[in-house]
């Protein structure tokens, strides 16, 4: 019988040994969350990219920037969150030296959510913020569309919270500059109803 995991430290240990799924065999290492101990603020993403695999630290590539300036914009300081991912190793596909993302698919998001129940335990955050499909689906247990649920906190079945907005990768790949603005600008205000929900219960 496996020990209880009680602290973030024995968790990112435990994560390390995973091979509840077969991602672990070509990821670089695994990526576990990152933040306090104690935060009123969880948020999760779909999966390590590949500056995240090679770093071994979540939302530090061009997706983190973005989602790092946001937090600010919205006034929330990154290092008061704690930072995850809904799938813990990188899925991805080879195109000559490039590493290209690839969907993580449902059996993977199923057998990763064990970890995810663990960081939530430990961490007993307030509110957890979805970013994309895949999170929101960890999180809330079934696919919700993002478009019918973003931007406002809903409750969980188990008792918690969850604000559905999209990941900040997706803003990266919008080629029209006035739509990525509109995007983005969108991001912000979905990020600044966690913090007004966060001041108003403190």
């Amino acid at each position: 019988m496996t020990e209880p995991i009680t602290s973030l430290k024995a968790l990112r240990e435990a994560e390390a040994e995973c091979t509840r799924c077969p991602l672990y065999k070509h990821a670089t290492q695994v990526v576990p969350g990152e933040g306090r101990g104690r935060s009123r603020l969880m948020l999760v993403g779909e999966q390590p990219g590949d500056q995240e695999d090679k770093q071994g630290k979540p939302f530090v590539g061009p997706a983190g920037a973005i989602l790092s300036k946001a937090l600010a914009e919205a006034g929330i300081e990154r290092s008061t969150v704690f930072v995850t991912n809904a799938v813990k190793h990188f899925k991805f596909e080879s195109r000559g030296k490039r590493r290209l993302h690839k969907r993580p698919n449902a059996y993977e998001i199923d057998r990763c959510h064990w970890w995810l129940d663990i960081e939530r335990m430990l961490v007993k955050p307030e509110i957890i913020v979805a970013l994309g499909a895949t999170a929101i689906r960890s999180i809330s247990g079934r696919p919700l569309p993002i478009n019918k649920t973003r931007g406002r906190v809903m409750p969980l079945a188990d008792g918690g919270q969850m604000l559905a907005t999209i990941h900040p990768s997706y803003i990266l790949r919008i080629e029209d500059d006035a739509d990525k603005r509109a995007q983005y600008k969108q991001f912000v205000s979905d990020l600044k109803v966690c913090a007004k929900a966060l001041a108003k219960a403190a």
